[in-house]
């Protein structure tokens, strides 16, 4: 079974709720509310704990973590051409190839 300690969380103040909201990127469409970060977090992992064991459970495919997935540094970006010759044009300007160019504004 994977791990539940390897999921990407995040804790953060929700003013409309008035609570912590923790959530679990690889599962968007979980979340846990509490008053302190500390139980907002301890509450998603448990949450996502038990996910991920219903899912084993019923065979289902479970998400891989964000930090065990494989990554080829590589992705392809569809832009305008205009933006396309400007952003050339910027590269060139500061001698620096289109690649590297757009990985510094990233």
């Amino acid at each position: 079974m994977i791990d539940h300690n390897h999921y990407t969380y995040r804790v953060s103040w929700s003013p409309e709720d008035e609570e912590y909201v923790a959530q679990c990127a690889e599962f968007q469409s979980l979340s846990f509310l509490a008053d302190t970060q500390e139980e907002a977090l301890k509450g998603i992992t448990d949450l996502v704990h038990d996910v991920i064991k219903d899912m084993t459970d019923n065979n289902e495919s479970i998400p891989a973590p964000f930090s065990e997935r494989k990554y080829t540094g590589k992705f392809q970006l569809r832009i305008p051409p205009e933006l396309h010759r400007d952003l050339v044009i910027k590269s060139a300007e500061e001698n620096v190839s289109l690649n590297r160019y757009i990985s510094s504004k990233l």
